[in-house]
């Protein structure tokens, strides 16, 4: 991982940046959570009114397809998008209100390696996506 910008890692592949395109970058950066292009929209838009909601997709399918944004499916119907470039985790759906949230636990991790080493393979990377609804404080 690099922890370079978004800004500097579309440059450094040769990406040309418009004054729009850095707005988006720049509210990409900003983001805590897993927004979708509407959402990207939305808050670009505050910056800069001018954005379109065209530019804020063809931007987001842009730094897509150049590896500094990873797309998320979470079965809701709604891509969703974070950095690329961050430290690995997992996400934990909730069904219910759509809330993602990130994890990492070693455990989970360390098992992973073990299954993969089973099965006669050295893991490169993988992909972990928990479904749930959030239980009542009775069932706990």
């Amino acid at each position: 991982m690099t922890h370079d910008s978004i800004i500097q890692r579309c440059e450094a592949r040769g990406l040309r940046m418009t004054d729009q395109r850095r707005v988006i970058a720049r509210v990409l950066e900003g983001c805590v959570d897993h927004p979708d292009v509407e959402e990207i929209y939305h808050r670009a838009s505050k910056v800069d009114p001018k954005i379109s909601l065209a530019t804020v997709y063809r931007t987001v399918k842009l730094f897509e397809d150049t590896s500094i944004l990873e797309r998320l499916e979470f079965g809701d119907g709604r891509a969703r998008y974070e950095d690329a470039d961050r430290e690995h985790h997992d996400h934990l759906f909730d069904i219910q209100t759509g809330e993602v949230i990130e994890f990492y636990d070693p455990e989970i991790e360390a098992l992973q390696e073990k299954i993969a080493a089973r099965l006669g393979y050295a893991l490169k990377g993988h992909k972990l996506e928990l479904f749930g609804k959030r239980l009542d404080k009775e069932t706990k």
